[in-house]
C-alpha cells in the first residue's frame, strides 16, 4: 500500500520546503537592503549577484511546493533582517558585516542533507556566501581590495561597536534594577530609593567609563611601544626589515623577485615602510587604536541609558506604584535587549528576550528579598 499525501513524511517535507522558502525570501530582502545601503558600485554589484542567487533558490522551493499541490506562502523579511537593514542604511554595510557573517554561517550546512538542494548546487552557494561575509567582517584580507576597503571606510561604527552598545546598556539595566529593588525592599522612603537609584546609575557609569578608558589607553600604549620598537629596528637594521617584508610578501603568494621589488619600493618611503611593517608584522593599524575618551564617554552613556529605566518611576511617583512601574520598565528593557542580542547569536528573539527577562527579574528579586530582610533587621523606615 502506497503512502498517502497526508503521511507524516510528506508533511515533514512540506514544512521543510516552506522553511527553506522563508529563509531564502529573507535572504533576498536582506541583500536588497544591503545593496541600497552602499554607494560603492562594486559592492552594489556584489549584493545584486547575491540577491539573484537567492532568488533562484526561492524559485526552486516555489516550484517544489507547487509540484506538491501547496499554496505559496507570502513571506516577508524577518524582524532580524529589517533591523540589520535599518542599521546598515544609517551606519554603512561594515556596521552589520559581523551580524550578517553570523547569519550566513548558521546557513552554512542547511542544505547538506537535502537532496533536492544538493542536486541544484544550493549547498555550494550557501558556503560561498558564508565565506564572502567572513571576508566582509574581517580587516585582514589585503588580497580582496574592494571588500577590505569597506572596513577602512566605516570602522568608526562597526558591528562589534553595536554589540558593545547593547551589552553596555544591558549591564546598566540589570545592575541598577537589582540595586533599586534591593533598596526598595529595605526602605519605603521614596526619596531614599530615588537617590540610591541615581547614585547607582552614576557610580556604575563612572566605573564603566574609567575601566574602558584604562583598557583602551593601556592597549594604545602597548601598541605605541611596539610601533616605536619597529621604528628603531627599521632605522638600525634596514636590511633585516627588508628581508622580513620579502618573506611576508612571499607568504602571500608573490615570487621572490616580485617580493623583492615590492619591498624595495616600500622602503623608499620610511613612513610607508613603518606603516606596512606595523600592519604586516604586528597586525596593528594606527586607525584601530581608538580614543580612550570616546570609549569612556560611550561606556558612560550606554550604561546610563540602561540604568535610568528602573529609576524613572521613583522620580515621578512613589510606593507600590513606583515599584511595579519600575519592574515593568526594567522588564521591557530586559526583553528588548535580550532580543537584540539575537542579531549575533541567531537564536529566536522571543526566546532570548524571555530568557534575559527571567534572569534579570530573578536577580532583582533576590536583591529585593535581601533588602527586605536587612530593612527589617535594621528597622529602616
Amino acid at each position: 500500500m502506497g503512502k498517502s499525501d497526508n503521511s507524516p513524511v510528506h508533511d515533514a517535507t512540506i514544512r521543510r520546503y516552506k522553511r527553506n522558502l522563508r529563509e531564502e525570501v529573507d535572504g533576498v530582502a536582506l541583500y536588497q537592503m544591503l545593496g541600497r545601503s552602499t554607494k560603492d558600485p562594486s559592492l552594489q554589484k556584489l549584493f545584486q549577484n547575491l540577491e539573484e542567487t537567492e532568488s533562484k533558490h526561492v524559485d526552486l522551493w516555489v516550484k517544489k511546493l507547487r509540484e506538491a499541490g501547496q499554496e505559496i506562502p507570502n513571506y516577508g523579511p524577518s524582524v532580524r533582517s529589517r533591523v540589520i537593514g535599518f542599521i546598515a542604511a544609517r551606519f554603512g554595510v561594515a556596521s552589520v558585516a559581523t551580524m550578517v557573517s553570523k547569519f550566513e554561517s548558521n546557513a552554512f550546512t542547511m542544505y547538506d542533507d537535502q537532496p533536492e538542494a544538493v542536486a541544484e548546487g544550493l549547498e555550494q552557494d550557501e558556503r560561498s556566501h558564508a565565506r564572502l561575509f567572513q571576508v566582509l567582517a574581517s580587516a585582514e584580507k589585503p588580497n580582496v581590495s574592494n571588500i577590505a576597503s569597506l572596513e577602512g571606510r566605516h570602522r568608526s561604527f562597526s558591528g562589534n561597536a553595536i554589540r558593545a552598545a547593547v551589552l553596555g546598556a544591558n549591564d546598566g539595566l540589570v545592575a541598577n534594577l537589582s540595586w533599586v529593588r534591593g533598596v526598595a525592599g529595605a526602605s519605603s522612603n521614596n526619596a531614599v530609593v530615588a537617590v540610591a537609584g541615581l547614585a547607582g546609575l552614576l557610580a556604575g557609569a563612572i566605573s564603566m567609563a574609567l575601566g574602558e578608558w584604562i583598557s583602551v589607553r593601556s592597549s594604545s600604549e602597548a601598541y605605541e611601544r611596539q610601533i616605536a620598537i619597529e621604528a628603531d629596528e627599521l632605522l638600525e637594521f634596514p636590511e633585516e626589515e627588508r628581508q622580513e617584508l620579502v618573506m611576508i610578501y612571499q607568504s602571500k603568494g608573490l615570487s621572490e623577485e616580485e617580493a623583492l621589488v615590492a619591498a624595495d619600493r616600500i622602503l623608499e618611503n620610511p613612513d610607508l615602510a613603518l606603516d606596512t611593517l606595523v600592519r604586516e608584522e604586528l597586525n596593528v593599524n594606527a586607525s584601530d587604536l581608538g580614543s580612550p575618551f570616546v570609549a569612556a564617554i560611550s561606556s558612560f552613556v550606554l550604561f546610563a541609558v540602561g540604568a535610568v529605566l528602573p529609576v524613572i518611576p521613583w522620580l515621578i511617583t512613589s510606593g507600590s506604584i513606583a515599584l511595579v512601574t519600575s519592574i515593568i520598565l526594567g522588564g521591557c528593557g530586559l526583553f528588548i535587549l535580550g532580543s537584540a542580542v539575537t542579531l549575533w547569536t541567531g537564536l529566536n528573539p522571543v526566546f532570548s528576550g524571555l530568557r534575559m527577562l527571567f534572569f534579570g527579574l530573578v536577580a532583582s528579586g533576590i536583591t529585593y528579598g535581601i533588602g527586605s530582610v536587612i530593612g527589617i533587621w535594621l528597622d529602616i523606615g
